[in-house]
């Protein structure tokens, strides 16, 4: 005998599945109460380290039938969605993602799916990452200082450093200037010896 579970997932406590589970009920799924699966927790979350699709998990059985109704509901990004999809194809489980027209993600046809959003979400990276290369190195031709502002001004740092060189303590030179002991430490460390 198939079983059918649904698994909706919110990233914060502000938030509802009833949207989620509802989307379910009118695609055509009867499920159980009881074999609707529910949680609150990020998206950066790997579905296989989330408490509740964890014990979902552990419940499947082979033939049974997973709904979700979004992609992201089962993973983080792509590389997630397609190991938590091949770890449940290997119960065997049905994956049903109505975003996608009810696609099964462990058939051939879902696995083809996934594999051209894999494709998708790998050349999106590989954009992002030569975007902000490309950003960054157009910053320094310009003469742009990239990375955090350093918190004390230069005749700060210079009274910083005569303040280490006399003795003074660290926590103390710290509190004077109403910074952290590790930016006194890093000045501290950076001078030549």
């Amino acid at each position: 005998m198939t079983r059918t579970f649904a698994y909706a997932r919110v990233s914060t406590a502000g938030q509802s599945v009833d949207s989620q589970l509802h989307e379910i009920v009118a695609a055509g799924f009867d499920i159980p109460e009881f074999r609707l699966v529910s949680e609150i927790v990020s998206g950066s979350v790997s579905a296989m380290q989330r408490p509740q699709f964890k014990r979902l998990v552990d419940r499947l059985e082979p033939r049974d039938t997973l709904v979700v109704t979004k992609l992201d509901r089962l993973g983080r990004d792509a590389i997630d969605v397609s190991s938590t999809v091949t770890e449940l194809a290997k119960i065997p489980v049905r994956v049903y993602c109505l975003a996608l027209s009810g696609t099964d993600l462990t058939s051939s046809s879902g696995q083809l799916t996934m594999n051209v959003l894999n494709a998708v979400a790998q050349f999106e990276r590989d954009l992002l990452r030569e975007r902000t290369h490309a950003g960054l190195e157009a910053a320094k031709a310009k003469g742009k200082r990239l990375g955090r502002p350093p918190v004390l001004s230069p005749e700060a740092e210079l009274q910083v450093k005569e303040a280490i060189a006399v003795g003074e303590p660290i926590a103390a030179i710290a509190r004077r200037f109403k910074v952290s002991r590790a930016t006194i430490s890093r000045l501290r460390d950076a001078a030549p010896a």
